[in-house]
């Protein structure tokens, strides 16, 4: 998460610009991004959407050699399997209908940077081959063209699914996976690190409480609690987009259980069976009667 606070003379973005949380894992990934910052190798970071895999190789990047070159994030999962490679090789003018002019691709316009490929989980096998080539060679080719272009680019990859199951099943080349997990970075579920909610909540709380020119409400107990016992599936981008629309929408003098969506409070168990009605019944949040007691306040 980028602080929306920077001091004068700091990087844009840096680790002391991050809220990182009290969790070690966090902390052990932090300090690890400190050690293979200015390393040229490559690096495959693997997470859940939403667990902060560009925020990472943000932070890879500027706290690199490389930090006053450019840094080109791309998402490959949007990207139609006809349209990767003029994104990331760039095209000559009339290479194909309505190329009328020459484009370079993100590969050119990240030389002496970073170029992070964010769900490589999703591209093609056909091309696939076409991006081991660049790797191995430094070069790109320009579709239409007939010359190569030398880069410097170091390339970080963020996956949300685990390329050795893929490279297993047949859909991802194993020569690839080896080209590209040369520095593997994990990072875990929001789940799995409840211990920083709290200092997350405080982060984006007064993020968007001061962009309405507001001064940040406290929290009621009853309010993290049910925050810490929410398993967030959608990780900490959820957990952001939460609390920006409690803050859009509070009216309360603290934040209450009646600002907060339902479903925090009253999410189905995981892993309960259909016939298990006790479980999937039973709220993971706070109990009901905490809730209103909470609203009286």
């Amino acid at each position: 998460t980028r602080s929306s606070s920077r001091r004068a003379g700091r990087e844009p973005f840096s680790i002391d610009s991050v809220v990182v949380g009290a969790s070690a894992r966090m902390r052990g990934v932090f300090d690890f991004v400190r050690v293979i910052a200015n390393s040229e190798s490559t690096v495959l970071i693997t997470g859940e959407s939403g667990t902060g895999k560009e925020m990472i190789a943000n932070l890879v990047h500027h706290s690199s050699s490389r930090r006053h070159r450019p840094f080109v994030a791309v998402s490959c999962a949007i990207l139609s399997e006809t349209l990767i490679e003029s994104e990331l090789f760039g095209h000559e003018r009339g290479a194909f209908t309505n190329a009328i002019k020459e484009r370079p691709g993100r590969f050119e316009l990240a030389d002496g940077g970073t170029l992070f490929l964010d769900d490589i989980d999703d591209v093609p096998l056909t091309m696939q081959v076409k991006l081991l080539r660049v790797l191995q060679t430094r070069t790109v080719e320009r579709v239409g063209a007939v010359r190569s272009i030398p880069v410097d680019v170091r390339v970080l990859t963020g996956s949300k699914r685990d390329l050795r199951a893929l490279v297993a099943d047949g859909t991802f080349r194993d020569d690839l996976f080896y080209r590209l997990n040369v520095i593997p970075i994990q990072l875990p579920p929001l789940r799995e690190r409840s211990e920083d909610i709290p200092m997350l909540v405080d982060h984006f709380f007064r993020r968007y409480f001061q962009s309405r020119g507001k001064e940040p409400k406290p929290v009621s107990p009853a309010v993290l609690e049910a925050f810490r016992r929410y398993p967030w599936p959608g990780n900490v981008r959820e957990l952001e987009n939460a609390c920006e629309r409690i803050a859009q929408t509070c009216i309360c003098d603290s934040v209450m259980a009646g600002c907060v969506p339902a479903t925090v409070f009253f999410q189905k168990a995981g892993g309960a069976q259909p016939s298990e009605t006790s479980d999937r019944e039973r709220p993971a949040g706070v109990s009901l009667d905490d809730r209103i007691r909470d609203l009286a306040e």
